[in-house]
């Protein structure tokens, strides 16, 4: 399934015909109910049901061939937090994603509704579609539900500089007489700043003097390499590399590891990335991943510079 892109803009659009949502910090996520299962597809094409059996559960409540477009995000301490859904998708075993379930509960934010009943909704403009999408998922209730829309751009403009507090990274505009742009920027998207929170999955370089780290970016799961870091954190770097691996060996494990798989940090746990100017380089895992924050104008082009790194809350 190809999904509808957005094109960045730098200033709110505003004209009859508009539609308004928030831009939620998650994880881009299609939906498939089939005649006898769910299916759950990330942007990139990978199938990632197993990772969010929780969400899985809920949507064999939809009806039979339908299809939904959203965002997979979890909340905490108020806010939508983009490395803890980045630890739901990377969990490696079915008991691995059975705890988290439990302990990290997702939520999807549904956009459009693409497919309902067996009827192929993307041709219908985006104003049929919502309306679809109201009356599918209101009686269900969490943790499937539709993401707020006006269609007012004073309204739009107040959640534009109240919601960041939240989690939420923008707005996401359409046009409401608009098919489904399936596989096109047909949608236009303003952040609120080109500074993003990411997750960073890993290193490259020497452990103890990374060169740089992957990231998974917010709305983009396929990992990519930061600009060189600066020394003061290249030396952060290291240090979360060094208590990566007192966790591994069960060592005193930092705050918020996983449970020690007893060996160094990153042995036999990575592979390659492109890294732009570079090709593929090899890279190692960090487990946890932790959250950074990062400045990027677009999602690889120059690649994303990594300004600090974020507290656990």
């Amino acid at each position: 399934m190809r999904v509808a892109l957005a094109e960045p803009v730098t200033t709110l659009p505003r004209g009859a015909g508009l539609a308004y949502e928030p831009k939620f910090d998650g994880h881009r996520l299609v939906v498939v109910r089939t005649a006898t299962e769910v299916v759950l597809q990330a942007r990139s094409g990978r199938i990632v049901t197993a990772a969010f059996p929780d969400l899985a559960a809920a949507a064999r409540q939809l009806p039979a061939e339908t299809t939904l477009d959203g965002e997979v995000v979890v909340w905490h301490g108020g806010r939508t937090q983009f490395a803890l859904v980045q630890r739901r998708a990377a969990a490696a075993t079915a008991a691995r994603a059975a705890v988290l379930a439990r302990t990290l509960p997702a939520s999807y934010a549904a956009f459009d509704v693409l497919t309902l009943a067996g009827l192929d909704l993307r041709s219908r403009p985006y104003e049929r579609r919502r309306g679809l999408l109201l009356d599918l998922l209101l009686p269900l209730g969490p943790p499937i539900q539709p993401v707020p829309m006006t269609t007012d751009p004073e309204l739009a403009a107040t959640w534009y500089e109240t919601l960041p507090a939240s989690g939420i990274e923008g707005l996401v505009i359409k046009r409401l007489d608009q098919p489904y742009p399936a596989g096109r920027r047909g949608w236009t998207k303003l952040r609120h700043t080109d500074t993003r929170e990411a997750a960073a999955i890993g290193w490259t370089g020497p452990a103890r003097r990374p060169a740089s780290l992957v990231l998974v970016l917010p709305g983009d799961d396929t990992p990519v390499v930061s600009s060189p870091l600066s020394a003061a954190l290249r030396a952060e770097a290291a240090a979360a590399v060094a208590a990566d691996a007192r966790g591994a060996t069960g060592a005193g494990p930092r705050a918020g590891a996983g449970a020690g798989v007893g060996r160094e940090a990153g042995a036999d746990r990575g592979g390659t990335v492109t890294a732009i100017g570079l090709g593929e380089v090899p890279f190692r895992l960090l487990d946890p991943p932790l959250t950074v924050e990062v400045r990027h104008t677009t999602a690889r082009h120059p690649p994303p510079e990594v300004l600090r790194f974020r507290p656990e809350e």
